[in-house]
């Protein structure tokens, strides 16, 4: 039986859904840009459900993540499935990438190798710290706290210091649960956005600006946000290909997401390098670009 050369990997909602929206057929259309590119390199390729119990993923080269957008919901499930399947075939980014940049305590690795990122305090699960005191220790008026396994804002909140106390008891929940990273909030991003730069390869391809909708201070379109095509300065495209190669190997694709802290300085908030959504809608050529960048590692591994 002849192996496929590439899986790329999706979640149970994105394999033939019966029903669609906007936001589905975005990201179908995503994958299926990915998928014809990697056809056009002459690549064997399917797109399957990483949680997929009868597939058998020894019959398959390489896997590339998509748009496996449950994980973080399924987290032990699918460390389960990522330590036993890892072995069988090649990770496209690396299983060194994936397993570091699970957590975002890979922000601290960032910061050692001169990366801005906004103020954070990285707390235990099972801790007992007193957010009030922290915030009074770090002087900060308003905090974000998040798991730092987590995705398409799961648990995440943003907290004024009067808030803190009606908190509380969720707060014990789910620092009882996980690691937490608690974040001085930057309001730049309310009134400036988060800009999204793609990397394909190590070199910049395109940028989106990201925006909360009025009230919110989440920019995932899966709370309202929206998107536009943007047109990010040197410095920002310096930031995001410095971030890109502190990492080895380089990544063959990233999403180096920018925001403007509160002394609008420039602040990597978040380094995306598993599942990232990348846009490829706006920019079919950075399709392309990771068609050719797969091919070649896979050519290096023949």
């Amino acid at each position: 039986m002849k192996k496929y050369d590439v899986v790329v990997l999706t979640d149970s909602r994105y394999v033939n859904p019966l029903k669609t929206n906007t936001y589905i057929s975005n990201v179908l259309r995503e994958d299926e840009l990915v998928i014809n590119a990697l056809k056009e390199k002459n690549l064997y390729v399917v797109k399957k459900d990483w949680n997929d119990s009868i597939f058998d993923w020894e019959t398959t080269r390489s896997i590339l993540f998509r748009s496996t957008w449950d994980y973080f919901d399924k987290f032990e499930l699918f460390k389960k499935w990522f330590n036993k399947t890892k072995n069988k075939c090649l990770m496209i980014n690396s299983t060194e990438t994936i397993e570091w940049n699970i957590d975002k305590h890979y922000l601290l690795d960032l910061q050692e190798h001169q990366i801005p990122i906004p103020n954070s305090e990285f707390i235990k699960r099972g801790s007992s710290i007193d957010l009030s005191l922290l915030m009074q220790k770090k002087n900060w008026n308003e905090i974000v706290v998040k798991p730092t396994i987590s995705g398409a804002a799961k648990n995440t909140y943003r907290l004024k210091e009067e808030e803190i106390i009606q908190f509380g008891p969720t707060w014990e929940k789910l620092i009882y649960k996980e690691d937490f990273i608690v974040q001085e909030f930057q309001n730049n991003v309310i009134i400036e956005g988060e800009v999204a730069m793609i990397v394909i390869g190590g070199k910049f391809t395109h940028a989106v600006l990201k925006k909360a909708k009025e009230g919110d201070f989440r920019v995932q379109d899966d709370f309202g946000g929206s998107i536009a095509k943007y047109n990010p300065s040197e410095e920002m495209v310096k930031l995001a290909e410095k971030c890109i190669r502190i990492l080895t190997p380089i990544p063959s694709y990233a999403r180096v997401d920018i925001i403007w802290d509160n002394l609008m300085d420039l602040a990597v908030s978040e380094l995306e390098l598993i599942e990232p959504e990348l846009w490829f809608r706006l920019n079919p050529n950075a399709a392309q670009k990771l068609a050719n960048h797969v091919d070649l590692i896979l050519s290096e591994k023949k």
